[in-house]
């Protein structure tokens, strides 16, 4: 069996997408922006049922996905925190710093728990999968208003919706990693 399936594809193709969604934000192309979005969430969609519908799911698609998930969620994220950029709607610092610290506190506590008691596997909660939720809407409800050109309210709904699942999540993955840990 081939590890390039179509789902893995799929992923590439996400990974792809991301160089370009930056760009686009980055020269104000604001509509496009939000389309290689909205196909980058398709594909991410995609690839998982497609994975589990043909009962083909592999190894490199289970490395590929969360990847390519992290990679656009945290690319997207900073490139709409630029303050440089002429954008209706930034991301505050505070959050994507946040965000990407949360990410980073997660994987440095799976390294140390599979260094320092041996190899565990931690999959993905099921308020991880809800953070990665709010933060695909928080940064589609951020490209929508900066392509009609106004702020809203719900961009600021958003981005304390992305805060409250961040903290509640970091803490949940902290608490998990130190009942592994004592155990």
């Amino acid at each position: 069996m081939s590890a390039l399936t179509v789902a893995n594809q799929l992923t590439l193709l996400r990974m792809l997408l991301i160089p370009a969604l930056v760009i686009l934000v980055v020269y104000g192309m604001n509509g496009w922006a939000l389309v290689v979005f909205v196909v980058a969430g398709v594909t991410d969609a995609l690839d998982g049922v497609l994975a589990r519908w043909w009962s083909r799911p592999t190894s490199l698609g289970a490395l590929l996905d969360p990847m390519a998930d992290k990679l656009l969620l945290i690319s997207t994220f900073v490139v709409l925190t630029l303050p440089g950029l002429d954008l209706p709607n930034h991301f505050p610092v505070w959050l994507t710093v946040l965000v990407i610290s949360r990410d980073v506190i997660i994987v440095v506590t799976v390294a140390v728990v599979n260094f320092g008691i041996g190899r565990r596997t931690f999959p993905p909660s099921m308020l991880g999968k809800l953070a990665t939720l709010v933060y695909i809407l928080a940064i589609a409800v951020v490209l929508l208003y900066n392509w009609l050109g106004r702020g809203s309210v719900a961009v600021d709904a958003a981005i304390w919706a992305a805060l409250v699942i961040t903290l509640v999540s970091g803490l949940h993955y902290i608490v998990h990693a130190a009942r592994v840990l004592s155990e």
